[in-house]
């Protein structure tokens, strides 16, 4: 007999764990005020599954939303959804999920991902093989062809086809590369809304800012993002080991209990400071193999990506590589840039899970708008425009046929001045050294995400470059990602470049404050673009995170190269760099700019 169980619609909601299991992430809205009691608008089944993910069966915990009235005769699109890293089934967030889409007439599952709560198994970071496999597991369910270990059936979903629901996805972070792992395995699945999600881990937790080969994918590995890399570890080692009917396949081996293998020999790896070519190859090849920048080529769902403008972990350029592949492909896609995201940014009048304001929040509204489309097949909804970007300055969103490219160019002055023309440049020579510590602190700490203390951005003098533009005579608004064409000299890194250990490679950070008036300055989202040049000798070009951000009149742009950073391992060693600056080749930082 099925156990139904109705949850009060003012139960306690806690706050949305994608990443940390703490409250560190702006919240996700999908609640609205509902018109009548849980009860009468839904019922929830608690069920398990043991479904095949790879080379072994895993347990998966669920939970059933059933709407009132959803049978066989009434059919109702599903909506399926998992936590984010360190979540389960029973976060806020996920919880929500299913009792918002129920509220709405969804059938929807939700379940905890592998490795994670009651589940199964080991994390395998949403390989498509496995976690992707797996969910295909529940889709089954959907679709009425297979049933829960309790003998559970759901004979009420619409479908496309025999053994074909109607299912979208949806869910944050961890909970939204998931989607595009199931997607790539399983065309059943009829849309996609992935939030604040990865294109590429090995970017994501080793970002090299140049060189990038495909997308935001670099062939040089990059820096190593130790803070966040080490939060995703505890979280996972964190999962309780002992949990009523868990499987043991949910244990690996000694030191590492909660990974798959090469997972933990990639955190062991970075880790480690050493990038011997064998070894960081194949970290490389493992990270990018769970990356939807491996397997998009299968994606075929209309996907609406929405990222998250406050994110240092992953980035504004992470979901631009992802909508650029899409497009390119022909998958139907459309993206937005909303302010909140892994590092905070939340402002009022945006989705948000506390307040419940799907209708009322723009971000909402699209995402109602794509399943309106995309499962319940009404093709007079307007999904929207192809590319909508928060503004801080309007309280409001800006909309775009495509993301903007670079549109106005400055110059690198040798006299440390950013200047509009070539025959501005001074010619000039400057030099700064990096320390065996860190120096520069960019990004928002852990400490200061969790609410502790946590310093301004700050940059040690002598430990880094800067070049700053005259006032600006009218404001500029800068949307995407900057870029910077540099050379630097450095005789200490060239002689050990080519040792055959990548880390041996020349480390620096990029980054663009805005100056007021009064002197005081604002790194834009605390982001910073780590580099490990490939080759000192040579000119390199990096891609900066991308922002939204007004420049106001009487503002001014200030460019900065620095030694180190605190978030991030550095350079082995003291490696003094030199910028020499002439009229006729020098660097140049390239701004995408929008009327």
């Amino acid at each position: 007999m099925e156990a139904h169980v109705s949850r009060a619609v003012s139960r306690f909601r806690r706050p949305l764990t994608l990443l940390t299991g703490a409250a560190l992430l702006a919240p996700l809205a999908l609640t609205a005020t509902p018109s009548a009691s849980a009860a009468d608008q839904y019922t929830v089944t608690p069920l398990e599954f043991t479904v095949r993910a790879g080379d072994r069966s895993c347990t998966v915990d669920a939970d059933l939303y059933r709407p009132a009235g959803a049978d066989a005769r009434h059919p109702a699109p599903a909506v399926l959804a998992t936590n984010g890293f360190g979540g389960s089934k029973d976060d806020g967030s996920t919880d929500v999920i299913g009792r918002s889409f129920a509220e709405r007439g969804y059938v929807s599952l939700v379940y905890s991902g592998l490795g994670f709560g009651k589940s199964g198994c080991l994390i395998t970071l949403d390989d498509p093989a496995i976690d992707g496999k797996a969910a295909s597991g529940l889709i089954d369910f959907l679709a009425g062809t297979r049933a829960a270990d309790d003998g559970t059936k759901a004979d009420y979903v619409t479908s496309d086809a025999p053994g074909d629901p109607v299912v979208g996805m949806i869910g944050g972070s961890y909970g939204g590369a998931i989607q595009m792992a199931t997607a790539s395995a399983d065309h059943r699945v009829d849309a996609l809304v992935p939030l604040i999600t990865w294109n590429d881990l090995a970017y994501s937790l080793a970002p090299n800012s140049t060189g990038a080969a495909r997308g935001v994918s670099s062939g040089t590995p990059g820096v190593f993002k130790w803070q966040w890399t080490n939060g995703f570890y505890l979280m996972g080692e964190g999962q309780p080991l002992l949990v009523p009917s868990l499987d043991p396949s949910r244990f690996g081996s000694l030191g590492c209990l909660h990974f798959a293998a090469k997972a933990c020999d990639t955190i062991r790896l970075l880790n480690s400071g050493r990038y011997p070519a064998a070894a960081t190859q194949e970290m490389l090849t493992y990270a990018r193999s769970v990356s939807p920048a491996s397997y998009l080529s299968g994606v075929t769902a209309p996907t609406l990506l929405v990222q998250g403008q406050a994110d240092s972990l992953f980035d504004l350029n992470e979901a631009t590589a992802s909508y650029r592949a899409l497009k390119a492909q022909g998958t139907t896609t459309k993206m937005i840039w909303q302010a909140w995201g892994h590092s905070g940014g939340q402002v009022p009048g945006e989705l948000d899970l506390s307040t419940g304001n799907l209708e009322t929040s723009y971000v909402g509204q699209r995402i109602l708008a794509w399943f309106d489309r995309y499962l319940h097949h009404d093709e007079d909804t307007s999904t929207g425009p192809e590319f909508a970007y928060y503004r801080d300055w309007a309280s409001g969103y800006g909309t775009a046929a495509a993301v903007p490219g670079a549109s106005r160019t400055m110059y690198l002055s040798g006299d440390g001045a950013l200047v509009d023309s070539r025959s501005e440049v001074t010619r000039g020579s400057r030099q700064y050294t990096n320390w065996l510590l860190p120096t520069s602190h960019s990004e928002s700490s852990l400490a200061g995400i969790i609410g502790l203390p946590d310093p301004a951005p700050y940059d040690t003098k002598g430990t880094h470059l800067g070049w700053t533009s005259a006032p600006l005579t009218d404001p500029v608004d800068v949307v995407g990602a900057p870029k910077a064409t540099l050379k630097v000299v450095s005789p200490k890194a060239e002689r050990v470049q080519d040792s055959g250990d990548a880390a041996d490679k020349l480390v620096l950070f990029a980054k663009v404050y805005d100056v007021a008036p009064d002197g005081t300055q604002e790194l834009v989202n605390r982001l910073v673009a780590p580099v490990r040049v490939p080759d000192v000798t040579r000119p390199f070009t990096v891609e900066l995170p991308g922002i939204v951000h007004r420049y106001e009149a009487g503002h001014r742009l200030r460019f900065v190269i620095a030694g180190s950073d605190t978030a991030y391992f550095g350079n082995r060693g003291v490696k003094p760099v030199t910028v020499v600056s002439a009229p006729q080749d020098t660097g140049v930082l390239e701004l995408p700019v929008v009327g």
